[in-house]
């Protein structure tokens, strides 16, 4: 959900299509069911993923935190 609210703040969506994609994933109960997302909301929710490079962040390695 933070990565939607994040897109919202930086009006790569709407608050209407905020609203209906929150509510299409939090009743989803697979992913095979969030992909069946209607098709406007699928297209905004994936041209804000791709103008906010989320694919960049999945290819990076894992950080790890140092032990204290």
């Amino acid at each position: 959900m933070k990565t939607l609210d994040e897109m919202l703040s930086l009006r790569l969506i709407s608050r209407g299509q905020h609203g209906e994609i929150g509510a299409w994933t939090a009743e989803a109960r697979t992913p095979q069911a969030i992909m069946q997302m209607p098709a406007p909301l699928w297209r905004a929710l994936e041209l804000a993923s791709v103008l906010m490079n989320v694919d960049a962040d999945l290819r990076q390695p894992p950080l790890f935190e140092a032990d204290l």
